[in-house]
């Protein structure tokens, strides 16, 4: 059963989860299938943003309650340590990936939905939508797939915490005003003011912007003179290439500069 569809338009793979029936769940079959897709779309040189969202009213509503959670209480403790890890991997290769990843959110997105959009770079939303990391609610954690380490990072460690311990769903203007979104969209119009945003970085500097992403992963665990000689090293690698002469010509002559990603 095809639960994703993957559309590739002007340099930008738009990832919609579908099965809007069940409000877009995951399953085993798909976390594997994103990961593995996160891994190698590294290497797609026709790709240079993505947007991730769901089809119908709802981004994803989490681990399938049928196909994951009933199943997972009867697998060992090794099964279970291999699924959490599975799961983990994911969030790992979206963070890997090189191409900034643009999240359009709307209705239900929760549990495992939830760390989708956080694993994101950018998020935009609705109002209507409902963001829950409701793991607390079936007897879990909130440490899942990176919760405890990425979100207070977004939104701040006490908000972060109180999301984590209640397991409350947080309605679209608390996640604007706390920073989890970047934007309130109406719902017929979050998708495609997430493709325009993920269209722009398409068409910008994409060697750079990778840069961006990378150093803002890997800071995470700098101090900060550490981090600032970094940045110099990155920023001296970009100063190579041929964008950044680019850029430079354009503004001389005028006009706008055409990126090409080298």
């Amino acid at each position: 059963m095809t639960t994703v569809r993957y559309d590739i338009h002007d340099r930008v793979a738009t990832l919609t989860l579908d099965r809007p029936e069940r409000k877009n769940p995951l399953t085993f079959e798909l976390y594997a299938e994103l990961r593995d897709w996160f891994r190698a779309v590294g290497g797609n040189a026709d790709i240079k943003a993505i947007v991730l969202t769901g089809e119908g009213e709802n981004f994803c509503s989490g681990g399938d309650v049928r196909e994951i959670i009933g199943p997972l209480t009867e697998r060992t403790p090794a099964e279970l340590h291999a699924f959490t890890q599975m799961t983990g991997d994911l969030v790992k290769a979206m963070r890997a990936a090189p191409q900034p990843i643009v999240a359009a959110v709307d209705g239900v997105c929760v549990g495992a939905g939830a760390i989708l959009a956080m694993a994101s770079d950018l998020r935009y939303g609705t109002a209507r939508s409902k963001v829950a990391f409701l793991f607390v609610r079936v007897g879990l954690a909130g440490c899942d797939m990176g919760a405890c380490a990425m979100l207070p990072r977004i939104i701040g460690q006490g908000r972060a915490a109180e999301l984590l311990y209640t397991g409350r769903a947080m309605p679209g203007s608390q996640a604007l005003d706390w920073g989890f979104y970047s934007e309130l969209c109406e719902p017929g119009a979050v998708l495609a003011r997430a493709q325009a945003v993920a269209g722009e970085i398409a068409h910008g500097p994409t060697f750079a912007h990778a840069m961006t992403k990378k150093m803002l992963h890997e800071e995470w665990a700098m101090p900060l003179d550490v981090a600032i000689d970094a940045e110099a090293k990155a920023q001296a690698v970009c100063m190579e290439t041929a964008d950044f002469r680019r850029a430079y010509e354009a503004f001389i002559n005028k006009c706008p500069p055409a990126f090409e990603g080298n």
